[in-house]
């Protein structure tokens, strides 16, 4: 099986390349923007013309798409996360290749859930954020594009490579300098969050029964269990070594609006871009996956605990003192 992955050289791609890598019966592509990329395209400004050329003289049999944005404002991240998601649809119904897509998508799509519930796929998408409604609107693209597609919901994904400016990578650098400067207290910030933390090499292999399967739609990876990021520091201390006391900063910040109205992408895009959130990601206090859907239809579980994951943050961390 011939398998072109989009995105190869990011958090999440560079792991999707090594579970594919590993399976002797696929034969790997990797397109993107930089240098080491098996051929160089950028999805947010190549035409999709010129990405049907190179489906048809490399004729996949799966195309999977990990590249996008998760920083930037409003207008880059529709670039990189929906325009050229746009693209790849556009090209893939012009090809004759006849690729199935594997897309990447987020738990942001979702946006703010109750506390104590489980987000299953039927749940009406909220996004509390510029990124996360970036995201959704790749995977309406991908859900009305009429190919043979599946788009994978991935909640907070960790483990190593986790980048800085995520919850634990932030956490386990302030647990790094606090420890390199012998300092016995550490004030953190927003530890109420609770989060469906899932390992990214669970992810990739959900990426390769997805790609191995027929399920389409939306499907949920994450490990069905919300873990305050309160405990989670908790657990990285432990690993670290670390015997100093740890203090929260704030009290809880204040709720995210979920019912605000809509008038179009490119406004609610603006208005998020403008207001400040509490939380960066869009998702409010609470976000726990239903996972059911990957268990039944993709034969998927996840397999690697949050402690194993946050010993592989720490020990890159550690690595840095």
């Amino acid at each position: 099986m011939r398998v072109l992955l989009l995105g190869a050289n990011g958090f999440l791609g560079r792991f999707v390349a090594d579970r594919l890598l590993a399976d002797p019966a696929v034969h790997l592509t990797a397109l993107g923007r930089g240098d080491d990329a098996d051929v160089r395209f950028d999805l947010a400004g190549g035409s999709p013309g010129a990405l049907t050329r190179f489906l048809d003289a490399v004729h996949p049999g799966v195309v999977v798409n990990c590249a996008g944005a998760t920083r930037g404002g409003a207008r880059d991240l529709t670039r990189h996360n929906t325009v050229a998601v746009a693209t790849v649809c556009e090209a893939l119904r012009r090809s004759g290749c006849g690729a199935r897509l594997v897309q990447v998508g987020c738990a942001s799509e979702y946006g703010p859930s109750q506390p104590g519930s489980s987000t299953a796929e039927d749940a009406v998408p909220r996004p509390g954020g510029p990124y996360g409604v970036s995201k959704l609107a790749a995977t309406e693209l991908v859900l009305g594009s009429g190919l043979d597609a599946v788009v994978l919901r991935v909640f907070s994904p960790v483990g190593p490579g986790t980048p800085a400016g995520s919850p634990l990578g932030r956490l386990a650098e302030a647990m790094r300098r606090a420890m390199q400067a012998g300092d016995g207290e550490l004030k953190l910030s927003g530890l109420g969050v609770q989060r469906d933390f899932v390992d990214v090499r669970d992810v990739a292999r959900a990426v390769h029964a997805a790609s191995l399967s027929a399920a389409q739609g939306v499907v949920n990876i994450g490990t069905g269990r919300a873990v305050r990021l309160r405990d989670a520091a908790a657990v990285l201390a432990r690993v670290a070594g670390y015997a100093g006391a740890l203090h929260e900063l704030d009290s809880p910040p204040p709720r995210l609006p979920i019912g605000a109205p809509r008038t179009s992408a490119e406004s609610v895009m603006e208005h998020l871009s403008a207001t400040p959130s509490p939380y960066p990601d869009g998702c409010g206090a609470w976000q726990q996956a239903d996972v059911r859907t990957a268990r039944d239809r993709l034969g998927w579980r996840p397999r690697i605990n949050l402690e194993e994951s946050l010993a592989d943050i720490w020990m890159e961390a550690a690595c840095r003192i």
